[in-house]
């Protein structure tokens, strides 16, 4: 396997990679509460936590 004689820039490298792109994150609708929100995520609504479309906590309230 070939080494090389002297160290690649930074630029180099990055310049080798640009094919590599950020992607979106994929984006799902709650079912309970019809907002969108990350796969594989909990979401606050209304002061209430989903997950999977179930309410899993409530926001206590401080009197």
């Amino acid at each position: 396997m070939p080494h090389p004689k002297r160290k690649h820039s930074k630029t180099r490298r990055d310049k080798r990679r640009t094919h590599y792109k950020a992607e979106a994150p994929t984006v799902a609708i709650c079912p309970a509460t019809g907002q969108p929100h990350l796969y594989h995520r909990a979401h606050w609504f209304e002061g209430k936590l989903y997950y999977k479309g179930k309410v899993v906590m409530e926001k206590a309230v401080a009197v």
